[in-house]
């Protein structure tokens, strides 16, 4: 039997903008998967916590207070660290396009930048994440 795809959708940092990570939260949600949203203002530890407490396949970062190239190599150095890096990290916001394949290649899958259709990232999982059993 399949289970949902697992996402935690985190805003990370200072930013206390919050509307995108709710709008995608509310998208995979509507698509079938599991969203953990966890709110303001997450350090990296905390956001990697809750991915392995929560079995989670994804951790989605929202992220426009411009500190990405510190927060998200934090992010993908402590998944390492706790033997987690089979979860999928990706992230959307304000993310200049010289950054975008810099954070790829530190192991990002995917940035999407304001005004990408929320369909794109629910297929991206979709594609990305092999199909979850119990």
């Amino acid at each position: 039997m399949e289970r949902p795809i697992r996402v935690i959708v985190a805003k990370v940092g200072l930013d206390g903008h919050d509307r995108g990570a709710k709008i995608i939260a509310r998208a995979l949600r509507d698509a079938g998967m599991e969203v953990i949203y966890t709110g303001l203002h997450q350090t990296p530890e905390q956001v990697v916590e809750a991915a392995i407490q929560e079995d989670a396949d994804a951790i989605g970062v929202s992220i426009l207070s411009g500190a990405h190239m510190a927060l998200l190599p934090r992010i993908l150095d402590l998944l390492r660290e706790n033997e987690a890096d089979d979860i999928l990290v990706f992230c959307g916001g304000t993310i200049p396009k010289p950054d975008i394949e810099k954070l790829k290649e530190l192991g990002v899958g995917e940035v999407f930048t304001p005004g990408t259709p929320t369909k794109r990232a629910v297929e991206y999982l979709r594609g990305a994440i092999p199909a979850a059993t119990n």
